[in-house]
């Protein structure tokens, strides 16, 4: 670990911090172009940038195949996209936050006839303390890893087949928090102290190297996949904190931070933007590219985590 460390230390770019902080006050580029037709599958669709995005892929023609935890609001989200722009909108009620329900929606979503042209893993939660899923595992790092990890997954076959697709992930500067990287022998979070911002930030960081993984399955098969932050937007994320969170985030970060549609609009853009074409295995704050921090795209430790990630999910077996 220590290795690693020094060897990250060496490698940080303050030109590549600056120009984060540069890209924070930029807006996402605009497409124009229309989505009739096309499938998109959005997995938290029921509000934030999951719910703006919808709306938006729908304004323009797109069908949506949405993968949500209630059913109450998954049915309220159909009528209105299906009322309002006369798109189908169907969904699939699965809690991201367990193996097995995570293993059967992605095998539904492996065994559609219908293509998925855009894949959108958009849910997402923060929590200030170490909660455990129903595995055992940690909260944060399996719906915002292992979750996306096993869809893509799964999906690997039926995207290849189709020879165009393109899966986008929902990231974040904040794997910029994991500054000395993370750690492959404490995943789990039972060797560390831990802490809300550090287990975000390693969860997110492992997103980033499982990306250039799998962007090494998708080559020249016309499937792409990338990771955007969405920009500083307002959310419901958090809600599961105590209140003393809740009323800092209501009072102080709520009343600075912008609309979840500029996120739309990136998401957007990378999903339909003939711009985006062939570009894959990339970063970007929004709309534009940047280079992850060092722990990010360590192509040892991404071959690492990929192989324990195979041992935690035990997914070789479970797809044979």
């Amino acid at each position: 670990m220590r290795k690693k460390t020094a060897q990250y230390i060496r490698e940080y770019q303050w030109s590549n911090v600056f120009a984060m902080i540069r890209n924070n006050r930029k807006d996402p580029e605009i497409c124009h172009d229309d989505c009739k037709d096309k499938l998109v599958v959005i997995t938290g669709a029921t509000s934030g940038i999951g719910y703006a995005t919808a709306r938006k892929y729908a304004s323009k023609g797109a069908n949506l195949l949405c993968i949500n935890r209630n059913i109450e609001k998954s049915e309220r989200l159909r009528l209105e996209i299906e009322n309002e722009f006369g798109v189908q909108c169907g969904y699939k009620i699965a809690d991201l936050m367990n193996l097995n329900e995570v293993f059967r929606v992605s095998g539904e979503l492996a065994r559609l006839e219908t293509p998925i042209d855009v894949m959108i893993h958009n849910a997402g939660v923060y929590l200030t303390k170490r909660e455990l899923s129903p595995d055992g595992l940690e909260k944060i790092f399996v719906i915002h890893y292992l979750s996306s990890f096993i869809m893509n997954y799964l999906l690997i076959d039926k995207l290849k087949a189709q020879e165009k697709s393109r899966i986008i992930m929902v990231g974040s500067e904040g794997h910029r928090f994991a500054v000395w990287g993370i750690r492959l022998d404490d995943l789990n979070w039972e060797k560390r102290r831990y802490s809300g911002l550090k287990g975000y930030g390693s969860a997110k960081t492992a997103q980033l190297l499982s990306m250039m993984i799998f962007d090494e399955y998708f080559k020249n098969t016309g499937v792409t996949i990338n990771t955007m932050h969405p920009g500083a937007v307002k959310t419901e994320t958090g809600q599961e904190n105590g209140p003393v969170y809740r009323w800092f985030k209501r009072n102080f970060f709520d009343k600075i931070l912008k609309s979840p549609e500029i996120s739309a609009e990136a998401l957007y853009y990378l999903g339909v933007s003939e711009e985006m074409d062939g570009l894959s295995g990339k970063f970007f704050n929004l709309t534009t590219g940047e280079e992850p921090a060092p722990p990010a795209i360590d192509m040892e430790v991404a071959r690492e985590l990929w192989e324990e990630t195979m041992k935690i999910t035990d997914i070789r077996e479970k797809v044979r």
